[in-house]
């Protein structure tokens, strides 16, 4: 059964480096951030307990983390297919990204 919105929360946890997301009392999964010597924030590595899968976890602590990471005026360097795949699609609002050459999103040619 999912779990209503009510019981979803994300927060950032600084002593690990990563945002997670608990349902309930019960942590779901967490997307690792790390600070490389330039100031970015690499996103390296996103998981979900299998337990919790396919219910839209994943995109939702992604999208909480990039708008917190946004919110900071933080740069951000995605790595993680799942983060790579979610600021290709989604474009967030203050979000500074720099692309890893081989995920940089081709150009719209209109």
């Amino acid at each position: 059964m999912p779990a209503s919105d009510d019981d979803i929360t994300v927060s950032r946890n600084d002593e690990e480096n990563r945002y997670e997301i608990h349902v309930g009392d019960v942590l779901a999964g967490f997307t690792e951030f790390a600070l490389d010597d330039r100031g970015r924030y690499s996103y390296p590595h996103t998981e979900v307990d299998p337990a919790f899968q396919g219910r839209g976890l994943a995109g939702r602590l992604v999208a909480d983390a990039m708008t917190d990471a946004a919110s900071r005026g933080e740069t951000v360097r995605p790595q993680c297919p799942v983060v790579v795949k979610y600021l290709q699609r989604t474009e967030v609002e203050g979000l500074d990204i720099d692309w890893p050459s081989r995920f940089a999103p081709v150009p719209d040619p209109s």
